[in-house]
């Protein structure tokens, strides 16, 4: 029954992505969730707006994702409000960090698995990524990384021979989507969609918003 149970569970199989770019951030993911061996759903967003200066991508759980990002959105507001100043990305990193390494910790016939990309830019221009691994542990990216999602061996292998570290977030983006379909056509956990958003001094955008359709002859 609990192995029934597990195998179940709404999971994000999942390819994200975060790449550093010298003039900001590409955050990037697809959009299939699954449970067991079915797709539950072709149009998951897993690359989301967590406020105006914070995006981040989940892997892992649908649920401990989800609940995750609206946690930490909402202790983020009310640190703000309490100290009249924003946090930074990085504060809001550590938050992602300590909450997963608590989540693990805890006895559960359903343990918390999630894996998280952060990304935002701070008030004094800079900008910052970070991963955090589903148990907890946090390292800050320079060049750029998939956290533990399914696709990550394909997303890391092209851009093991493709990125450069001086590419601006144009580049990075065309590179992110190229990372994103490769991904698609080798991994059964991802698919259906892409999402890229970009991090600049101009704030977050979404630059890509796209179905992959399956083409039947």
């Amino acid at each position: 029954m609990e192995e029934e149970l597990k195998n179940n569970v709404l999971k994000s199989g999942t390819s994200i992505l975060g790449i550093v770019c010298k003039d900001g951030i590409i955050m990037a993911s697809d959009r299939r969730a699954t449970a067991g061996n079915l797709v539950m759903s072709k149009n998951t967003q897993k690359t989301v707006k967590i406020n105006d200066y914070l995006v981040a991508s989940g892997t892992g759980m649908a649920s401990d994702i989800q609940m995750l990002q609206k946690i930490v959105a909402a202790e983020l507001r009310i640190k703000e409000l309490k100290s009249k100043v924003r946090p930074s990305v990085k504060e809001a990193a550590n938050l992602f960090a300590m909450l997963s390494f608590r989540n693990i910790r805890q006895f559960s016939t359903i343990p918390s698995i999630a894996g998280t990309l952060v990304a935002g830019h701070n008030e004094d221009g800079t900008f910052e990524l970070y991963t955090i691994e589903p148990a907890g542990s946090i390292a800050q990216v320079e060049d750029y990384d998939a956290n533990f999602s399914s696709g990550m061996p394909f997303i890391l292998g092209l851009l093991e021979r493709q990125y450069k570290k001086d590419i601006n977030v144009k580049q990075g983006a065309e590179l992110a989507l190229e990372a994103i379909k490769s991904s698609t056509q080798r991994d059964i956990g991802s698919g259906n969609g892409i999402d890229i958003f970009t991090i600049t001094k101009d704030g977050i955008k979404q630059v890509v918003n796209q179905t992959i359709e399956p083409n039947f002859r």
